[in-house]
């Protein structure tokens, strides 16, 4: 028996580490060129610390005005997507699990179909929309289309918080004299804490890395967002790798730091949401 303990472990902490070699072995990839000029990178094409590593491609990514830029745009962009799309994730909930109307359930079907669908196939009419509506080349019209998907997938994964709440709290607060706002935002909303920040950092970040939809609506230099200010330092058939991975090891650390301050509301956040949903 203690044999086969100790095997098993051994099997556990192999494939652990394959894993984690796995996952980090991008982040090392990264950092590793981020160090090296595109001369360095021919000459000797090692992944190994060299000797002549050089800050040049990390003091280039701060001096660009357009780069710093599109980190703010990225931000503004993403955190205004993410509070709208927790703000109406929690009411499209509350109303699916909550509330009996007519069509309840052709409405959680479609929202479903609406976050299982790919983005590649809404990029053009999002942009004859948007291009109507005035709002092409702007972060309002950015935050629109995002809300599209951040929305649904907001809805999605705040429907097994509500599920799992005992339909006695809100009708206690009913009773109390709460209206139907008020027993959602002052008795619900607090119990589904750590599902909205699950829900929140998982949506920031996918809005955070979206390409498609930005290259497409803002062509301008003036609003594009980190992944094509990348994206744009490519040039004809030349990509400066040094500098790109430069400007990606800064442009992962909102993201990295967003991950490490909450990692324990996302494990417990979606574990608690896939059980009780």
């Amino acid at each position: 028996m203690a044999r086969t303990n100790v095997k098993f472990s051994i099997f556990k902490y192999t494939m652990l580490l394959l894993v984690a070699i796995f996952v980090l072995y991008p982040v090392y990839y990264m950092i590793t060129l981020s160090f090296r000029n595109q001369g360095s990178l021919w000459s000797n094409p090692t992944l190994l610390p060299a000797s002549d590593s050089t800050l040049e491609n990390f003091k280039a990514a701060f001096a660009s005005v357009e780069f710093r830029k599109s980190i703010y745009n990225s931000l503004v962009v993403c955190s205004s997507a993410t509070i709208l799309a927790i703000v109406f994730g929690v009411m499209a909930a509350y109303a699916l699990t909550v509330l009996n109307f007519k069509g309840r359930d052709t409405m959680g079907r479609v929202i479903i179909i609406a976050f299982l669908t790919p983005g590649a196939l809404l990029f053009i009419p999002f942009a004859v929309i948007m291009a109507n509506l005035s709002l092409s080349n702007s972060l309002r019209g950015l935050v629109l289309v995002y809300l599209s998907f951040t929305v649904p997938l907001s809805t999605y994964l705040l429907l097994g918080f509500f599920k799992s709440l005992p339909p006695e709290l809100e009708q206690a607060a009913r009773i109390d004299g709460a209206n139907r706002l008020q027993a959602l935002w002052y008795v619900l909303v607090p119990l589904v804490a750590p599902g909205l920040i699950s829900v929140a950092i998982i949506t920031f970040t996918g809005a955070y890395n979206e390409l498609l939809y930005s290259l497409v609506i803002n062509v301008s230099p003036e609003v594009r967002t980190v992944p094509v200010a990348i994206l744009n330092l490519s040039v004809a058939d030349e990509v400066p790798w040094g500098r790109t991975m430069a400007y990606s090891s800064i442009a992962a650390i909102p993201i990295m730091a967003i991950y490490f301050l909450g990692q324990r509301f996302v494990v417990e956040g979606l574990q608690t949401g896939s059980v009780k949903g």
